[in-house]
């Protein structure tokens, strides 16, 4: 009998060539073709499971966002037993940066995205992010619970707060790949925004 094909596995494996081929070239400079080659299958194949390339785009933006929260997960389990808010956030915002091979990846394969669904007409059309706020609720829920907990000020708006955390990390990581300045610069203001953020250790709770 002839070997029963898992659709959604070869799809899953085709936007995950399409990942790590634009992590090392960019996205801009990546098409059907290239992503065949990676994933080591013919182009009618790509073109079998993803018509257009704004749909394998939009695949290829579902495993970022899996891969990313797999790291996060990593990077907490990293940190003990009973990670703090603290931890967590920090946990969080380390995998989106590029201090290590995987971050650069998502930065820049993420970062890809964002300027070409602002200048491509068919990938703006489409959905750029299921749920483009996850991540900002992730951390206000953080930073609530942190505050709940005494371990950030009662005055502090943990939202704006949030916002603003997501907002330099996406600046540090650009000035990161363009080598405006070095990972442990990036780090080192990172740990400096949550010491201004967080009382004490910011480990209790």
């Amino acid at each position: 009998m002839p070997k029963r094909v898992d659709h959604d596995e070869r799809r899953t494996e085709i936007a995950q060539a399409l990942v790590r081929v634009a992590g090392r070239r960019g996205l801009h400079a990546v098409g059907m073709r290239d992503v065949a080659a990676e994933a080591g299958v013919s182009l009618r194949l790509v073109q079998y499971y993803f018509q257009t390339k704004e749909k394998l785009l939009l695949h290829g933006l579902q495993q970022l966002a899996e891969g990313f929260g797999e790291r996060v997960a990593e990077r907490v389990r990293a940190a003990g037993d009973d990670p703090g808010p603290r931890d967590t956030v920090e946990a969080l915002l380390l995998a989106s940066l590029p201090i290590d091979e995987a971050g650069r990846a998502f930065h820049l394969v993420y970062t890809s995205y964002a300027v070409l669904a602002v200048t491509d007409e068919a990938l703006a059309a489409q959905p750029f992010l299921q749920n483009p706020d996850a991540a900002e609720d992730a951390l206000t829920g953080l930073l609530t619970r942190a505050q709940d907990a005494g371990l950030v000020g009662p005055d502090v708006s943990v939202r704006t707060e949030a916002i603003s955390l997501l907002a330099m990390t996406a600046g540090l990581g650009i000035s990161v790949l363009t080598g405006q300045r070095g990972v442990e610069s990036a780090v080192a203001v990172l740990g400096h925004q949550l010491d201004r953020i967080f009382r004490g250790d910011g480990q209790r709770g």
